[in-house]
């Protein structure tokens, strides 16, 4: 990646100017056996849709806060650079009633708690191939029918600041730049060196670690991640058949 990446959404548009076709994001959901691949390209196509969709359809603006209750999942990674690419700050798993937005998952008690944001409601059914739900939440617009019409390139109307507050989780705010110097920081020790690293994460992403494992640190060194939910269903010898089909050199969980 280039050392004047100073912003995650940075941190995108490299790794898509340098190997658009490589893998960045491999999903593994072992309660449902769903896997989804997604390369540099792929992955971007999605993140540009989703920005449009913040920046156009929901009206944020830098410094706006975008709470996501979602699990670790490819399309919680997408939501991650979405807002990374608008400006906004991203709160994961944080109050949504102090949200200008809330992104939900489908789950029942998810919902509940973000229908005390009093600004847009987005929820996720987290189906295979991010299918749409069989009947939306009532409040709430569905992201799988709302991202496909978005436009395929995104650019913001106003500049990202990398020093303005980027992420919240589990308490703790980073800037864009605090995100990208830590990633790069950290990279080593997850035992990502390079482009030809590629990670299993098990973590969920509640945490600075589960997303920087999952998502950040892979993007920083030109790796890719293989992220996955549920993993405590795998039995040893199914994790270690995946780690060789998927060429996994480090493995964090």
């Amino acid at each position: 990646m280039n050392a004047t990446d100073r912003t995650p959404a940075d941190l995108l548009s490299s790794a898509l100017a340098a190997d658009p076709g490589r893998p960045l994001v491999t999903f593994y959901d072992d309660a449902t056996g769903e896997r989804v691949e997604l390369s540099v390209a792929t992955f971007a196509n999605w993140v540009a849709k989703t920005a449009n969709l913040l920046q156009d359809e929901l009206s944020v603006e830098p410094g706006d806060r975008v709470t996501l209750l979602l699990p670790a999942h490819w399309q919680t990674a997408v939501w991650l650079l979405a807002c990374a690419s608008v400006g906004v700050i991203t709160d994961v798993g944080g109050d949504p009633s102090a949200a200008d937005v809330v992104v939900s998952g489908p789950e029942p008690e998810s919902l509940e708690a973000a229908r005390a944001c009093s600004g847009p409601r987005v929820a996720l059914a987290l189906r295979p191939l991010g299918g749409r739900f069989p009947q939306p939440p009532e409040g709430f617009a569905d992201y799988a029918v709302e991202v496909p019409g978005q436009g395929d390139r995104f650019v913001p109307y106003a500049p990202v600041d990398p020093e303005e507050p980027a992420l919240i989780v589990a308490g703790r705010e980073f800037s864009g730049a605090e995100v990208v110097e830590r990633a790069r920081a950290e990279a080593p020790d997850l035992g990502l060196t390079g482009p030809v690293s590629r990670i299993l994460s098990g973590l969920p992403y509640d945490t600075w670690e589960g997303l920087n494992a999952g998502l950040y640190a892979p993007l920083a060194t030109g790796g890719s991640v293989v992220l996955c939910r549920h993993l405590d269903r795998l039995g040893a010898d199914a994790l270690d058949k995946r780690v060789e089909s998927e060429r996994v050199t480090a493995i964090s969980r």
